[in-house]
């Protein structure tokens, strides 16, 4: 049970309407459809379309996991640190992450830009589209909030509280386990096809792997870099190409698991489902295509590298925040997001919340997909202490997706 209002498609033109601010956004009289298109893990999600042109988008946070239901409880007090990161990271990255209209905290609802004119990114790579520059565009994102909500660009007193307010324990305990613990370990959430039992195992055994994850873990868990967006995969982007004159647009959205932590993390995820969809494209016999996704890693490290270094000399104290600083800080990222990267991959083999990238795959195809991003993500955990670069790693993880394809 809950003590607030749940919307309903019946009940949101009305919840409009009964809001000033939201109604001068988007005049009930204009809404010529609503439609709940959540198919995420957490929340309800409406879309308030017109006639012409675009609506709105209001998002409800419930009180329990809406993959699992209300025997799973979650706070929905996440919606506040969603709003909270909307507003933070569209100040700091404009034109990266949807409008924030407003945010409705007795209802746990918040506001946004309708994108849609947009595509999930994670349904656009599976349908073999490339959206050239979205890649580079998830790196821009990540080093101007990365610059922005740390110590090297806020002061000191505004930099802690707001750390403490972005505090998010029940997200942040999703991930620690679903990504930094169960993937590793014999747990009851864990499954796959059996053709992938004996690689499940692989990885359950492998000591150094799983010493990786520990000390991720710990580090996830204790370096409060800054605000991240904590769940940045292919399907939390919105992709829209360009044409007739038109730019192309990337939209960095679902940050509801935004808190303090690792800068690495969230181009760890990335870098994890870009692997992803090339052992999909690899599996599906499209070599070129699976190259090329991979090559994503390297490009979202380069704008990552690029405008974070673009940024440095706006740094709020440079009396000891030298150029050596500078160095040290981007070669840890650097390491980081590999490591945080094979977590992830891992996890959307054998955790729960998979993807449709391995999942939509025949059986037999699917079989060395999976074998092949866990394979790559061990060399990826393990090996990123000797090589740490973006580009070396997916080579290295080409490599063994094309070796582990069945046919």
């Amino acid at each position: 049970m809950t003590d607030y209002e749940i919307l309903n498609p019946s009940t949101v033109v009305d919840y409009v309407a009964r809001n000033p601010r939201l109604a001068a956004v988007l005049p009930p009289g204009d809404i010529a459809a609503v439609r709940e298109v959540g198919d995420g893990n957490l929340n309800l999600v409406f879309i308030l379309s017109r006639a012409e042109g675009p609506g709105m988008v209001l998002k409800q946070a419930l009180p329990y996991v809406r993959l699992v239901g209300p025997d799973w409880p979650m706070t929905p007090d996440r919606a506040a640190k969603e709003a909270e990161a909307l507003r933070s990271h569209g100040t700091l990255a404009p034109g990266l992450v949807p409008q924030l209209y407003g945010y409705d905290a007795a209802r746990y609802i918040i506001a946004m830009e309708d994108l849609s004119d947009h595509q999930v990114w994670r349904h656009a790579l599976n349908k073999g589209e490339r959206h050239d520059g979205a890649a580079a565009d998830i790196g821009e994102y990540v080093a101007r909030v990365a610059f922005g909500t740390s110590v090297f660009g806020m002061a000191a007193d505004a930099q802690k509280a707001a750390l403490a307010a972005a505090v998010n324990p029940q997200l942040c305990e999703i991930t620690e386990d679903l990504v930094l613990t169960e993937p590793t370990r014999p747990a009851q959430r864990n499954t796959v096809i059996p053709a992938n039992e004996p690689d499940a195992r692989e990885l359950i055994e492998d000591d150094d792997t799983v010493r990786e994850m520990g000390w991720l873990k710990w580090q996830f868990m204790t370096h409060a870099e800054a605000l991240i967006h904590g769940d940045l995969h292919t399907g939390s982007v919105m992709v829209r190409g360009a044409a007739e004159g038109r730019p192309h647009s990337t939209k960095v959205f679902d940050s509801e698991f935004a808190f303090y932590g690792p800068v690495g993390f969230d181009l760890g995820l990335a870098y994890a489902n870009y692997v992803i969809a090339a052992a999909r494209a690899d599996a599906l016999g499209e070599d070129e295509r699976a190259a090329w996704a991979l090559s994503l890693l390297g490009e979202t490290w380069q704008a990552f590298d690029t405008t974070f270094r673009s940024l440095w000399p706006q740094r709020v104290d440079p009396r000891v925040y030298t150029d050596g600083v500078l160095e040290r800080f981007v070669a840890k990222v650097a390491l980081d997001a590999l490591g945080y990267g094979a977590a992830e991959a891992m996890r959307r083999i054998v955790g729960l919340a998979k993807t449709a990238d391995i999942e939509t795959l025949p059986e037999h195809l699917r079989e060395g997909a999976a074998r092949g991003v866990l394979r790559a993500s061990r060399m990826m955990a393990t090996t990123r202490h000797t090589d740490p670069s973006a580009a070396g790693i997916a080579a290295r993880a080409g490599e063994i997706l094309l070796a582990s394809r069945t046919l």
